[in-house]
């Protein structure tokens, strides 16, 4: 396909011409993603930082499900860290002004943040897995320091898998367009491209799907089975395989549609469909599904909140901790206070108490 289509994350560039018929699905998406994409960026920043924040603030050591959910946090912090840029961007009729490194770096960020969400969130579902239905078999598996190391070795490999975004994303000019843009330049290397889309298709959903749904399908069996005699921590189980399963299922679909577009241009790319006729499909269509990918990185933290009661009792306790603090240093402050003014008031005294014995002498 022409470099100029839509090529995973990229911005697309449309038609200049005036009298284009998809003219107005180009208006549309001027005017819609770059408010989309701030307020995108803004409340997922926030809200990522603020459940990095209480798992770092909170004194208890955390689970090997908690450090998988805050591995997930970061990734999707830094992924909203880069969104901005493509907002300006396209605010600017696609024009890059931001250079060649950064042009590298924003997308292998994204990509990067893709594969390491998605190989997070098969950890999570193995960690369920293994807590519930291999509960003591595989229990040694299930140790904080595996968890780190694990999710050190998911940051390598989804650098790994970034290469060819790495290699072959750049800054172009394109005078027909008057504008100079940040776009995947496989020119001639096409095999470059297949390879990296099937990678995305593959590697970064069909193996990965199924690991989840074979954990949530074991998972969802066995609670079934426990349920005639339901005791306190088959609840617990139950509402953490409920979070687990909520955070996958959203990450389906906020990114099921960009593969399926990614799909059908590889489909393309190899002729079973007609490239004219689906080019301006899949550039729109890709535009849509990859802005509502990154809908995933914002919402993901609004799960913990209002699925994860563990992690609403960090945050009660977290506040409960902060205010008996204020209240022992006010109370620390009140009670320096009151020494003070007993002292100030013990120096004002002794002089007239010294003259009254001077006095009583005389």
């Amino acid at each position: 396909m022409p470099t100029l289509l839509y090529e995973n994350f990229s911005a697309s560039l449309p038609p200049n011409t005036s009298g284009s018929p998809n003219s107005e699905d180009w208006d549309m998406v001027h005017s819609i993603i770059p408010p989309y994409t701030f307020t995108l960026s803004l409340l997922g920043l926030l809200f990522n930082s603020f459940v990095l924040w209480i798992f770092f603030l909170h004194k208890d050591r955390l689970t090997v499900a908690e450090i998988y959910l805050s591995n997930l946090a970061l990734a999707d912090f830094i992924l909203l860290c880069g969104l901005p840029f493509w907002a300006m961007s396209i605010l600017y009729s696609y024009n890059w002004p931001y250079g060649d490194f950064l042009c590298k770096m924003v997308n292998s960020i994204i990509i990067i943040n893709f594969y390491t969400s998605i190989y997070t969130l098969v950890m999570i579902s193995v960690d369920r897995y293994l807590a519930i239905v291999k509960t003591m078999k595989a229990r040694w598996l299930r140790r904080r320091r595996y968890a780190k190391v694990i999710c050190f070795i998911l940051w390598i490999f989804g650098l790994l898998l970034s290469t060819p975004v790495l290699v072959h994303r750049k800054v172009q000019a394109f005078e027909e367009y008057e504008t100079t843009a940040c776009v995947l330049d496989y020119s001639h290397r096409s095999s470059w491209k297949l390879l990296h889309q099937i990678l995305l298709n593959v590697v970064g959903f069909v193996l990965p799907v199924t690991a989840i749904l074979f954990s949530s399908g074991s998972i969802i069996k066995a609670l079934a089975q426990r349920r005639e005699h339901v005791a306190f921590h088959d609840i617990k189980d139950s509402k953490a395989t409920l979070l687990m399963c909520a955070v996958a299922v959203l990450f389906l679909l906020c990114w099921g549609p960009f593969q399926v577009f990614t799909f059908l241009d590889t489909l393309c790319d190899v002729y079973v469909l007609d490239e004219k006729l689906w080019s301006h499909t899949l550039d729109i269509g890709g535009q849509v599904s990859a802005y509502l990918a990154f809908l995933n990185s914002t919402l993901n933290p609004l799960l913990y909140v209002f699925s994860g009661q563990y992690f609403r009792k960090k945050v009660s306790a977290i506040y409960r901790r902060t205010r008996a603090t204020r209240r022992g240093s006010d109370m620390t402050m009140y009670q320096r206070s009151v020494v003070s003014t007993y002292i100030n008031r013990v120096e004002q005294i002794k002089p007239v108490v010294i003259l009254l014995n001077e006095r009583s002498h005389v």
